[in-house]
């Protein structure tokens, strides 16, 4: 099936910066900063994935046939865009199973460092399992609470979102390429569901062993999709315990041949999800991912200037050089409930009220959001 076609667009371009707004009908209704919750999925993923289902509709088992191939495709699209190798990954419906699939694979008893209120499909499949936990805290001084736990506790993994979804803190990954080259057996497994599609990403040129993610937040394909990455000197670490037909390379296939990512899909793989994921990313190469990669840094540094005049940061996120286009306001669930009645769409999280911004987003509006926050601060 072929992608959708779309014009070309240029950020720079106001007029065509409203004509690819229109392809996020929720835009034309409320000013939309909740992509840390849920990212806004394109028209013409939509569109493919209408034509998709009437295509299972009406050819049924012979519309799966290719199904195989489908999947290749969606794999070296995947692959392709960050920087991985096709036979490092594998399609998993979310973070949270590709997560306990690899705690699954992990010896028992190893003492893994986490980082204290990290995203709790983290803490909680690594807590409910045989090992040792140690934490670092998650503060303006993340990158130095991190080396600090690590040469106290002396962990054998660190499993971390490269994003933290309450506050937006972003771990600076010069920090992690050092902290590999002094403890090269730390395995450094990742959590990338809402950092991934904001920035440029290269797995092969990262230090993280093992990074996971789903597609819904800043990818913007959808519920029910996500990818698994495994570099091949970590494999010697993980034995993986999930298995499946599926897993098999062929009808007569024994379960000792499966090859080491297919333990991670071993079920029927749903190539609408996972081709939801595909065209989304498709889709943001037809628009530019350096134009999407630049907006969206564009805008994370308007927003952070605005929301430190208004004294709605914290001082720990203004002291920090590069944060994410994540920001957790100070504010209660009065003001969250007022921004509401305003058609703002955003989160109370952790004690405030959090906005974040995509590539979707425009200078208005901040500009609108600000003008509320200002009267209602008053």
């Amino acid at each position: 099936m072929s992608m959708v076609k779309i014009p070309n667009f240029n950020f720079n371009g106001s007029s065509l910066m409203e004509d690819l707004r229109k392809l996020f009908p929720a835009l034309g209704k409320c000013i939309y900063v909740n992509t840390a919750s849920n990212g806004l999925i394109p028209k013409p993923v939509v569109e493919w994935r209408r034509e998709h289902d009437l295509q299972l509709m009406h050819n049924a088992s012979e519309f799966r046939d290719g199904h195989k191939q489908h999947l290749d495709q969606i794999k070296g699209t995947i692959s392709r865009f960050f920087g991985a190798k096709a036979s490092q990954l594998a399609l998993i419906p979310n973070f949270s199973f590709g997560m306990n699939c690899i705690l699954e694979g992990l010896k028992k008893g190893q003492k893994i460092l986490l980082l204290k209120d990290d995203y709790p499909s983290i803490s909680w499949p690594v807590g409910t399992r045989d090992f040792n936990i140690c934490f670092a805290e998650i503060n303006g001084n993340l990158e130095q609470n991190i080396e600090r736990a690590v040469q106290e506790h002396k962990p054998d993994v660190f499993i971390f979102s490269i994003v933290q979804w309450l506050n937006g803190v972003k771990i600076d990954f010069r920090f992690l390429e050092q902290l590999k080259s002094y403890h090269p057996n730390l395995l450094l497994v990742a959590d990338g569901t809402q950092y991934l599609g904001s920035e440029k990403f290269n797995f092969s040129e990262s230090v993280i062993d093992v990074l996971a993610s789903s597609g819904y937040k800043w990818l913007t394909a959808g519920y029910g999709n996500g990818f698994l990455l495994v570099k091949e000197e970590a494999r010697e670490r993980i034995v993986p315990k999930t298995i499946g037909f599926n897993s098999a390379e062929t009808f007569d296939s024994v379960a000792e041949d499966t090859r080491f990512m297919k333990h991670f899909e071993p079920g029927h793989q749903d190539t609408l999800n996972y081709g939801s994921l595909e065209q989304s990313l498709l889709f943001s190469e037809k628009i530019g991912v350096e134009g999407i990669y630049n907006q969206v840094e564009f805008l994370s540094n308007k927003a952070k200037n605005e929301f430190e005049k208004l004294g709605l940061l914290s001082s720990e996120i203004l002291n920090r050089k590069n944060h994410s286009s994540i920001y957790n306001l100070k504010g209660d669930e009065q003001l969250f409930q007022k921004l509401k009645d305003e058609n703002i769409i955003c989160s109370f999280r952790g004690g405030g009220i959090r906005v974040s911004f995509h590539y979707y987003n425009t200078e208005a509006d901040i500009d609108e959001l600000v003008s509320i926050l200002q009267k209602e601060l008053r």
